[in-house]
Protein backbone atom coordinates (compact mmCIF):
# COMPACT_ATOMS: atom_id res chain seq x y z
CA UNK A 1 0.00 0.00 0.00
CA UNK A 2 1.35 3.43 -0.86
CA UNK A 3 2.68 5.79 -3.52
CA UNK A 4 5.60 4.22 -5.38
CA UNK A 5 7.07 4.97 -8.81
CA UNK A 6 4.11 7.04 -9.93
CA UNK A 7 1.46 4.52 -8.92
CA UNK A 8 -0.99 4.25 -6.03
CA UNK A 9 -1.79 0.90 -4.43
CA UNK A 10 -4.45 0.20 -1.80
CA UNK A 11 -5.49 -2.93 0.09
CA UNK A 12 -8.51 -3.38 2.37
CA UNK A 13 -8.57 -6.83 4.06
CA UNK A 14 -11.91 -8.66 3.96
CA UNK A 15 -11.23 -12.40 4.49
CA UNK A 16 -14.90 -13.34 4.78
CA UNK A 17 -15.96 -11.06 1.92
CA UNK A 18 -18.40 -9.24 4.15
CA UNK A 19 -18.42 -6.26 1.80
CA UNK A 20 -20.06 -5.93 -1.60
CA UNK A 21 -17.48 -3.43 -2.80
CA UNK A 22 -14.96 -0.69 -2.00
CA UNK A 23 -14.41 2.58 -3.85
CA UNK A 24 -11.74 5.26 -3.53
CA UNK A 25 -13.16 8.67 -2.56
CA UNK A 26 -10.91 11.54 -3.68
CA UNK A 27 -10.88 15.00 -5.24
CA UNK A 28 -7.71 14.75 -7.29
CA UNK A 29 -9.23 14.34 -10.76
CA UNK A 30 -8.51 10.61 -10.89
CA UNK A 31 -10.66 8.87 -13.55
CA UNK A 32 -14.02 7.90 -12.13
CA UNK A 33 -13.99 4.54 -13.88
CA UNK A 34 -10.71 3.55 -12.19
CA UNK A 35 -11.75 3.92 -8.55
CA UNK A 36 -13.49 0.58 -7.86
CA UNK A 37 -11.44 -2.00 -5.93
CA UNK A 38 -11.13 -5.62 -7.14
CA UNK A 39 -11.48 -8.57 -4.77
CA UNK A 40 -8.60 -11.03 -4.72
CA UNK A 41 -6.52 -12.90 -2.15
CA UNK A 42 -9.07 -12.18 0.59
CA UNK A 43 -8.82 -8.42 0.21
CA UNK A 44 -10.10 -5.51 -1.84
CA UNK A 45 -7.23 -4.06 -3.88
CA UNK A 46 -6.71 -1.12 -6.22
CA UNK A 47 -3.73 -0.09 -8.34
CA UNK A 48 -3.82 3.03 -10.51
CA UNK A 49 -1.61 5.89 -11.78
CA UNK A 50 -0.92 8.62 -9.24
CA UNK A 51 -2.26 12.15 -9.78
CA UNK A 52 -0.12 15.12 -10.82
CA UNK A 53 0.23 16.23 -7.21
CA UNK A 54 2.42 16.03 -4.13
CA UNK A 55 -0.31 14.57 -1.93
CA UNK A 56 -3.56 12.63 -2.09
CA UNK A 57 -6.24 13.13 0.54
CA UNK A 58 -8.71 10.27 0.38
CA UNK A 59 -11.19 7.97 2.09
CA UNK A 60 -12.71 4.58 1.31
CA UNK A 61 -16.40 4.07 0.60
CA UNK A 62 -17.50 0.65 1.82
CA UNK A 63 -20.62 -0.96 0.31
CA UNK A 64 -22.37 -3.61 2.38
CA UNK A 65 -24.46 -6.45 0.99
CA UNK A 66 -27.65 -4.96 2.46
CA UNK A 67 -27.09 -1.77 0.45
CA UNK A 68 -25.68 0.33 3.25
CA UNK A 69 -22.64 2.49 2.51
CA UNK A 70 -20.14 4.09 4.85
CA UNK A 71 -17.08 6.24 4.29
CA UNK A 72 -14.01 5.52 6.41
CA UNK A 73 -10.38 6.44 6.61
CA UNK A 74 -7.88 3.84 5.44
CA UNK A 75 -7.07 1.49 8.36
CA UNK A 76 -3.88 0.40 6.59
CA UNK A 77 -2.54 3.98 6.53
CA UNK A 78 -2.08 5.78 9.87
CA UNK A 79 -1.33 9.15 8.22
CA UNK A 80 -4.17 11.64 8.67
CA UNK A 81 -4.69 15.26 7.70
CA UNK A 82 -7.31 17.66 9.11
CA UNK A 83 -9.91 19.26 6.88
CA UNK A 84 -13.07 21.34 7.04
CA UNK A 85 -15.16 18.14 7.07
CA UNK A 86 -12.97 16.09 9.39
CA UNK A 87 -9.78 14.11 9.12
CA UNK A 88 -8.87 12.17 5.99
CA UNK A 89 -6.22 9.65 5.08
CA UNK A 90 -3.30 11.06 3.12
CA UNK A 91 -0.48 9.75 0.95
CA UNK A 92 2.58 11.80 0.01
CA UNK A 93 4.78 11.67 -3.03
CA UNK A 94 8.38 10.97 -2.07
CA UNK A 95 9.58 14.52 -2.78
CA UNK A 96 6.96 16.25 -0.63
CA UNK A 97 8.13 18.14 2.47
CA UNK A 98 6.26 20.40 4.88
CA UNK A 99 7.00 24.14 4.70
CA UNK A 100 10.06 25.19 6.68
CA UNK A 101 8.19 28.04 8.36
CA UNK A 102 6.09 25.58 10.38
CA UNK A 103 9.12 25.03 12.62
CA UNK A 104 10.21 28.67 12.89
CA UNK A 105 9.74 30.51 16.20
CA UNK A 106 6.78 32.88 16.37
CA UNK A 107 6.97 36.60 17.00
CA UNK A 108 5.07 37.80 20.04
CA UNK A 109 1.77 39.51 19.46
CA UNK A 110 -1.62 40.21 20.99
CA UNK A 111 -4.81 38.33 20.10
CA UNK A 112 -8.25 39.87 20.53
CA UNK A 113 -11.80 38.90 19.55
CA UNK A 114 -14.92 40.93 18.87
CA UNK A 115 -18.03 41.00 16.70
CA UNK A 116 -19.41 43.61 14.35
CA UNK A 117 -23.13 44.09 13.81
CA UNK A 118 -24.16 43.47 10.21
CA UNK A 119 -27.76 44.65 9.78
CA UNK A 120 -27.67 44.07 6.02
CA UNK A 121 -27.04 40.39 6.74
CA UNK A 122 -29.24 40.20 9.84
CA UNK A 123 -26.21 38.79 11.64
CA UNK A 124 -22.89 39.58 13.28
CA UNK A 125 -19.43 39.13 11.80
CA UNK A 126 -17.02 37.38 14.18
CA UNK A 127 -13.46 38.71 14.10
CA UNK A 128 -10.19 37.62 15.67
CA UNK A 129 -7.04 39.69 15.22
CA UNK A 130 -3.32 39.27 15.93
CA UNK A 131 -1.08 42.30 16.25
CA UNK A 132 2.67 42.36 16.94
CA UNK A 133 4.39 45.56 18.07
CA UNK A 134 4.88 48.18 15.33
CA UNK A 135 2.35 46.63 12.92
CA UNK A 136 1.37 50.09 11.72
CA UNK A 137 -0.88 50.27 8.65
CA UNK A 138 -0.01 46.82 7.29
CA UNK A 139 -3.11 44.60 7.47
CA UNK A 140 -3.99 41.16 6.07
CA UNK A 141 -7.71 40.26 6.18
CA UNK A 142 -8.62 36.58 5.67
CA UNK A 143 -11.96 35.04 4.83
CA UNK A 144 -12.65 31.70 6.55
CA UNK A 145 -10.23 32.99 9.17
CA UNK A 146 -10.83 30.41 11.92
CA UNK A 147 -10.47 27.56 9.44
CA UNK A 148 -7.33 29.05 7.89
CA UNK A 149 -5.84 29.38 11.37
CA UNK A 150 -6.78 25.89 12.57
CA UNK A 151 -6.28 23.90 9.36
CA UNK A 152 -3.58 25.89 7.53
CA UNK A 153 -1.65 27.49 10.43
CA UNK A 154 -2.21 31.02 9.12
CA UNK A 155 -1.65 32.55 12.55
CA UNK A 156 1.69 30.80 12.93
CA UNK A 157 2.64 31.74 9.36
CA UNK A 158 2.13 35.42 10.20
CA UNK A 159 4.07 35.18 13.45
CA UNK A 160 6.86 33.14 11.85
CA UNK A 161 7.29 35.54 8.94
CA UNK A 162 7.48 38.51 11.30
CA UNK A 163 9.73 36.68 13.75
CA UNK A 164 12.15 35.57 11.05
CA UNK A 165 12.30 38.98 9.40
CA UNK A 166 10.83 37.67 6.15
CA UNK A 167 8.06 40.29 6.50
CA UNK A 168 7.67 43.48 8.53
CA UNK A 169 5.20 43.42 11.45
CA UNK A 170 1.56 43.39 10.33
CA UNK A 171 -1.94 42.90 11.68
CA UNK A 172 -3.66 39.59 10.86
CA UNK A 173 -7.46 39.68 10.74
CA UNK A 174 -9.42 36.41 10.77
CA UNK A 175 -13.05 36.81 9.66
CA UNK A 176 -15.58 34.15 10.60
CA UNK A 177 -17.52 32.89 7.57
CA UNK A 178 -21.05 33.14 9.00
CA UNK A 179 -23.57 31.83 6.45
CA UNK A 180 -20.69 31.01 4.15
CA UNK A 181 -22.53 29.84 1.04
CA UNK A 182 -24.66 32.99 1.02
CA UNK A 183 -22.15 35.58 2.25
CA UNK A 184 -19.27 34.47 0.03
CA UNK A 185 -21.17 33.97 -3.23
CA UNK A 186 -20.87 37.47 -4.76
CA UNK A 187 -23.33 38.83 -2.20
CA UNK A 188 -23.59 42.63 -2.45
CA UNK A 189 -24.84 42.93 1.13
CA UNK A 190 -21.82 41.05 2.43
CA UNK A 191 -19.37 43.05 0.31
CA UNK A 192 -20.86 46.29 1.64
CA UNK A 193 -20.64 44.96 5.20
CA UNK A 194 -16.99 44.02 4.77
CA UNK A 195 -15.89 47.32 3.28
CA UNK A 196 -17.87 49.57 5.64
CA UNK A 197 -18.79 48.49 9.19
CA UNK A 198 -16.20 45.69 9.39
CA UNK A 199 -13.27 47.75 8.13
CA UNK A 200 -14.43 50.78 10.11
CA UNK A 201 -14.36 48.73 13.31
CA UNK A 202 -10.98 47.25 12.42
CA UNK A 203 -9.51 50.71 11.93
CA UNK A 204 -10.87 51.70 15.33
CA UNK A 205 -9.61 48.57 17.10
CA UNK A 206 -6.21 48.30 15.41
CA UNK A 207 -5.46 51.97 14.85
CA UNK A 208 -4.59 51.89 11.18
CA UNK A 209 -5.71 54.26 8.42
CA UNK A 210 -4.57 52.72 5.16
CA UNK A 211 -5.73 50.02 2.79
CA UNK A 212 -5.92 46.29 3.54
CA UNK A 213 -4.73 43.22 1.69
CA UNK A 214 -7.46 40.61 1.34
CA UNK A 215 -7.15 36.83 1.05
CA UNK A 216 -9.54 33.94 0.66
CA UNK A 217 -9.89 30.46 -0.75
CA UNK A 218 -12.65 28.85 -2.80
CA UNK A 219 -15.82 30.92 -2.24
CA UNK A 220 -13.80 33.08 0.14
CA UNK A 221 -11.48 34.03 -2.71
CA UNK A 222 -14.43 34.86 -4.94
CA UNK A 223 -15.94 37.05 -2.19
CA UNK A 224 -12.70 38.96 -1.68
CA UNK A 225 -12.39 39.74 -5.39
CA UNK A 226 -16.08 40.72 -5.46
CA UNK A 227 -15.53 43.16 -2.58
CA UNK A 228 -12.47 44.65 -4.28
CA UNK A 229 -14.36 45.20 -7.54
CA UNK A 230 -17.19 46.96 -5.69
CA UNK A 231 -14.99 49.11 -3.43
CA UNK A 232 -11.48 49.05 -4.88
CA UNK A 233 -10.18 52.04 -2.94
CA UNK A 234 -9.89 50.09 0.33
CA UNK A 235 -7.66 47.28 -0.99
CA UNK A 236 -3.88 47.23 -1.42
CA UNK A 237 -3.67 43.69 -2.80
CA UNK A 238 -5.39 40.31 -3.17
CA UNK A 239 -4.31 36.73 -2.47
CA UNK A 240 -6.89 34.39 -4.03
CA UNK A 241 -6.57 30.62 -3.65
CA UNK A 242 -8.63 28.18 -5.71
CA UNK A 243 -11.24 30.89 -6.21
CA UNK A 244 -14.73 29.68 -7.10
CA UNK A 245 -14.88 31.85 -10.22
CA UNK A 246 -17.66 29.73 -11.71
CA UNK A 247 -18.54 30.09 -15.38
CA UNK A 248 -21.42 28.24 -17.11
CA UNK A 249 -19.14 26.96 -19.86
CA UNK A 250 -16.37 25.77 -17.55
CA UNK A 251 -18.28 24.66 -14.47
CA UNK A 252 -21.57 22.95 -15.41
CA UNK A 253 -21.03 20.49 -12.54
CA UNK A 254 -21.59 23.40 -10.11
CA UNK A 255 -24.87 24.53 -11.69
CA UNK A 256 -26.91 22.92 -8.89
CA UNK A 257 -25.32 25.19 -6.29
CA UNK A 258 -27.98 27.53 -4.92
CA UNK A 259 -26.04 30.71 -5.71
CA UNK A 260 -24.48 29.59 -8.99
CA UNK A 261 -26.29 32.18 -11.11
CA UNK A 262 -25.42 35.02 -8.74
CA UNK A 263 -21.77 34.04 -9.01
CA UNK A 264 -21.82 33.80 -12.81
CA UNK A 265 -23.56 37.19 -13.07
CA UNK A 266 -20.49 38.60 -11.35
CA UNK A 267 -17.72 36.57 -13.01
CA UNK A 268 -19.05 37.02 -16.55
CA UNK A 269 -18.66 40.82 -16.71
CA UNK A 270 -15.34 40.67 -14.86
CA UNK A 271 -13.87 38.23 -17.38
CA UNK A 272 -15.32 40.18 -20.32
CA UNK A 273 -14.10 43.57 -19.14
CA UNK A 274 -11.12 45.23 -20.79
CA UNK A 275 -10.62 47.78 -18.01
CA UNK A 276 -10.47 47.99 -14.22
CA UNK A 277 -10.58 51.30 -12.36
CA UNK A 278 -8.15 50.38 -9.58
CA UNK A 279 -6.13 47.23 -10.27
CA UNK A 280 -4.03 46.00 -7.34
CA UNK A 281 -1.22 43.45 -7.00
CA UNK A 282 -2.88 40.04 -7.10
CA UNK A 283 -1.57 36.52 -6.61
CA UNK A 284 -3.73 33.51 -7.44
CA UNK A 285 -2.98 29.89 -6.60
CA UNK A 286 -4.89 26.81 -7.70
CA UNK A 287 -4.28 23.08 -7.50
CA UNK A 288 -3.20 21.16 -10.57
CA UNK A 289 -5.80 18.45 -9.85
CA UNK A 290 -8.88 20.49 -8.96
CA UNK A 291 -11.95 21.47 -10.93
CA UNK A 292 -11.44 25.21 -10.38
CA UNK A 293 -8.20 25.30 -12.37
CA UNK A 294 -9.80 26.28 -15.69
CA UNK A 295 -11.81 29.16 -14.24
CA UNK A 296 -8.76 30.35 -12.27
CA UNK A 297 -6.68 30.42 -15.45
CA UNK A 298 -9.40 32.43 -17.18
CA UNK A 299 -9.73 34.87 -14.28
CA UNK A 300 -5.96 35.36 -13.97
CA UNK A 301 -5.73 36.15 -17.69
CA UNK A 302 -8.63 38.60 -17.42
CA UNK A 303 -7.18 40.43 -14.43
CA UNK A 304 -3.77 40.71 -16.07
CA UNK A 305 -5.39 42.09 -19.23
CA UNK A 306 -7.15 44.73 -17.12
CA UNK A 307 -3.91 45.95 -15.59
CA UNK A 308 -3.74 43.93 -12.38
CA UNK A 309 -0.18 42.80 -11.64
CA UNK A 310 -1.60 39.26 -11.49
CA UNK A 311 0.02 35.84 -11.55
CA UNK A 312 -1.48 32.37 -11.23
CA UNK A 313 0.66 29.69 -9.59
CA UNK A 314 -0.48 26.12 -10.18
CA UNK A 315 0.20 24.13 -7.02
CA UNK A 316 0.72 20.34 -7.23
CA UNK A 317 -2.22 19.64 -4.91
CA UNK A 318 -6.00 19.68 -4.71
CA UNK A 319 -8.75 21.81 -3.15
CA UNK A 320 -7.50 21.45 0.41
CA UNK A 321 -6.33 23.64 3.29
CA UNK A 322 -2.94 21.93 3.37
CA UNK A 323 -2.45 22.71 -0.32
CA UNK A 324 -3.39 26.33 0.34
CA UNK A 325 -1.05 26.42 3.34
CA UNK A 326 1.85 25.10 1.31
CA UNK A 327 1.49 28.01 -1.13
CA UNK A 328 1.73 30.76 1.51
CA UNK A 329 5.47 30.98 1.16
CA UNK A 330 6.85 32.34 -1.07
CA UNK A 331 3.65 33.48 -2.84
CA UNK A 332 1.68 35.16 -0.04
CA UNK A 333 4.94 36.46 1.40
CA UNK A 334 5.86 38.18 -1.86
CA UNK A 335 2.33 39.46 -2.45
CA UNK A 336 2.23 41.09 0.99
CA UNK A 337 5.60 42.76 0.50
CA UNK A 338 4.47 44.09 -2.87
CA UNK A 339 1.08 45.27 -1.56
CA UNK A 340 2.73 47.24 1.21
CA UNK A 341 5.45 48.67 -1.03
CA UNK A 342 8.07 46.93 1.10
CA UNK A 343 10.43 46.10 -1.75
CA UNK A 344 13.33 45.59 0.63
CA UNK A 345 11.46 42.63 2.11
CA UNK A 346 10.42 40.94 -1.13
CA UNK A 347 13.32 38.48 -1.15
CA UNK A 348 13.05 37.64 2.54
CA UNK A 349 11.00 34.52 1.87
CA UNK A 350 11.53 31.05 3.26
CA UNK A 351 10.78 29.67 -0.23
CA UNK A 352 11.06 28.28 -2.74
CA UNK A 353 13.16 25.81 -0.77
CA UNK A 354 10.27 25.63 1.67
CA UNK A 355 7.65 25.28 -1.01
CA UNK A 356 8.35 25.64 -4.67
CA UNK A 357 9.41 22.29 -6.13
CA UNK A 358 7.64 21.92 -9.45
CA UNK A 359 5.42 24.99 -9.32
CA UNK A 360 3.95 26.31 -12.53
CA UNK A 361 3.23 29.95 -13.23
CA UNK A 362 0.98 31.57 -15.77
CA UNK A 363 -1.54 34.27 -16.23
Amino acid sequence: MGWVDGRLTFRYPDPGRHLAGVRLEQHASLPGDRLEFDYRDQAWVLDLPAPDAWRLEYQLRLRHHDGREETVNDPANPARVPGAFGDKSVLHRRDYVDPIWLDLPAARGTWREFTVAAPALDAEVWIRTWSPPSAGDRVLVAHDGPEFDKLADLGHYAAAMVGSGALPPFHLVLLGPGDRSDWYSANNAYAATLTDPVLARLREELGFEGKVTGMGASLGGLAMLHAQRRTPAVFAGLFLQSGSFFRPRLDPQESGFRYFQRITRFTGPVVASAFAAHPVPTALTCGTVEENLANNREMADALARQGYPAQLVEVPDGHHFIGWRDAFDPHLTRLLARSWGETSWSLGSWGPGSWGRGSKSGG
